[in-house]
């Protein structure tokens, strides 16, 4: 069975396991942070202004040169952090993010030779679909957890809505077009793990070097899952079960 669980992370405080003991990356928190780094200084207390705020993923994009180097300093220097690469299209970003240190991968769209080259990585990912047929394609190479990209443009809540139905054994992570506003619009559907955005990791506050500032809004990421099971009690709303965002436990669960 495949799935997202994540490999043997730095120890972090754990007050509760999901059942098996593994945590998905889908789990950890309700938004999964999407980050650019041009300045690999930056990535350090970005990261941890982000893990203060309550959001420990995050997916550092290979769009930078800059990039691997984040992923390497944040893995050795903020232990609350599991940091991932995204943006991976080919085996040579796959390499380039193995020899990084990231725990995890993300692309926006998959194909055979991209989802063999994260498979081969041991690493846990979640290739990007945007179409019923490529859900379907993953389910029969034993692939369960998801990217939905680009979420809003691809047909939004309404689509992600409508797969539930035929393919209730998929879970999401939309990403694109997303941001606070109808992010709980997402996390409210069954089929959602959580979702990626880049909102709380805003260009201004980056080159300002405003970490407190993305703390805050990282915090007010955070709280997003709270909000949405309130709302999802009081109507009586099915719930997905999450785990606990800091708890991560060695798995076998990979790309696979």
């Amino acid at each position: 069975m495949a799935d997202s669980s994540l490999p043997s992370p730095p120890p972090v405080p754990s007050p509760a396991q999901p059942s098996g003991g593994a945590v998905s990356v889908l789990d950890l928190a309700p938004v999964l942070p999407v980050v650019v780094v041009d300045d690999a200084d930056d990535a350090v207390p970005l990261a941890r202004a982000l893990v203060a705020g309550g959001l420990p993923a995050i997916e550092v994009t290979l769009r930078t040169a800059a990039a691997p180097e984040a992923i390497r300093a944040i893995g050795a220097a903020v232990p609350g952090a599991v940091v991932g690469a995204g943006t991976v299209l080919g085996p040579e970003h796959v390499d380039v993010a193995v020899n990084a240190g990231a725990r995890f991968l993300v692309s926006p769209g998959w194909t055979d030779g991209l989802l063999s080259a994260m498979r081969a990585s041991g690493l846990p990912c979640l290739p990007g679909v945007s179409t019923a047929s490529e859900v379907v394609a993953l389910l029969e190479r034993g692939v369960r957890e998801m990217k939905f990209f680009p979420a809003q443009a691809a047909g939004g809540t309404a689509y992600l809505r409508s797969l539930y139905g035929p393919l209730p054994q998929v879970r999401f992570c939309p990403t694109g077009g997303i941001g606070p506003a109808n992010a709980p619009e997402y996390l409210a559907l069954p089929n959602v793990g959580c979702v990626g955005g880049s909102w709380m990791v805003p260009g201004d506050a980056v080159a300002a070097r405003d970490w407190g500032r993305v703390e805050r809004l990282a915090r007010e990421a955070a709280a997003l899952r709270n909000a949405v099971t309130a709302t999802a009690t009081s109507n009586a709303t099915p719930a997905v079960p999450t785990g606990s965002a800091s708890g991560v436990t060695p798995s076998s669960g990979t790309c696979r």
